[in-house]
């Protein structure tokens, strides 16, 4: 069952009784409303003034829910997660450390590709030049060591959108405002199916970086962002205005975690196909496969 996401922008208090999560508004007349703890797959924070009582985060925690929290741009900016995510964790937290170069060379080589594949099929998809992306996609080696995912992004992102100025910066021009948003979505369903797998989301197989906290979350995301240019792309083609990131286009943003996505030739959302990936990542640090399982683009 797909995971509900759930997003509060005013100001509420947030409790939990009967396994269901309550939300009150202190400063409005409206009545409680309850959604059951089980079925929350990810809760996004963004107003100050919003409550949480400690029982309703334990909960939440107990049930793998990501915690996402927003600051004064309104941009994700934290993620809370539990500290077991998994039964076998210390076992799997192990593995994952003693992983080797080689492998991870080649789990780095094999994401690249997926990413720069699923990249050229979104160009095709758009009529736009998609045939060096396909190419270079065959051509990764062990390691990236030619650079291909940068080559390959530059050149996506000058055929992308026919938006006079537009250049992929994380303050640049719109829709960087939205792909800004929409990559902090993922990279949190992504880090909560790493927990969910019983991996350390700081220990990437590529990103080295002592400040970031999610290191192997940016590393396993690369493939699942077309899926993430994909909806931004209908959004700037329905002519939205786009200068703010307003609450219709959080609302449309929020739609990340149940994308539907193909992976291993079956058809399912995004934040499942994500913990399929997940497990498939830690099978090849324990030795019982070569492979991880990315999704398609079609």
């Amino acid at each position: 069952m797909i995971k509900r996401t759930l997003f509060f922008g005013n100001p509420a208090y947030l409790s939990t009784k009967n396994e269901q999560l309550v939300v009150s508004y202190p400063e409005d007349d409206k009545e409680d409303k309850t959604v059951p703890i089980e079925d929350i797959g990810m809760l996004i924070l963004e107003n100050p003034q919003i409550t949480l009582t400690n029982g309703l985060i334990t909960k939440l925690i107990q049930n793998k829910a990501a915690v996402v929290n927003c600051d004064k741009q309104h941009l994700p900016c934290s993620l809370l997660q539990p500290l077991e995510g998994h039964t076998e964790q210390s076992e799997r937290i192990r593995h994952q450390l003693n992983a080797s170069l080689p492998l991870k060379k080649n789990l780095w080589q094999q994401t690249v590709s997926a990413k720069i594949a699923n990249q050229a099929e979104h160009l095709l998809q758009r009529g736009k030049n998609h045939k060096k992306l396909a190419r270079w996609a065959g051509e990764v080696k062990s390691g990236d060591t030619a650079n291909h995912e940068a080559i390959a992004a530059a050149h996506y992102w000058q055929n992308l959108f026919d938006i006079e100025g537009f250049s992929r910066y994380q303050k640049g021009i719109p829709p960087n405002n939205l792909l800004n948003y929409g990559y902090a979505i993922l990279r949190a369903v992504t880090a909560r199916a790493l927990v969910g797998s019983g991996m350390l989301p700081g220990v990437g197989i590529f990103h080295r970086n002592k400040y970031n906290a999610f290191c192997l979350a940016d590393d396993v995301m690369e493939p699942y962002r077309p899926f993430v240019d994909e909806l931004v792309y209908e959004i700037v083609e329905s002519g939205e205005n786009i200068e703010e990131l307003n609450t219709f286009l959080k609302s449309q943003l929020l739609q990340i975690p149940a994308l539907d996505v193909v992976i291993d030739d079956k058809r399912s959302p995004l934040m499942v196909a994500m913990s399929r990936t997940t497990n498939s990542l830690y099978e090849c640090f324990y030795g019982l496969s070569r492979k991880i399982l990315y999704p398609e683009f079609q």
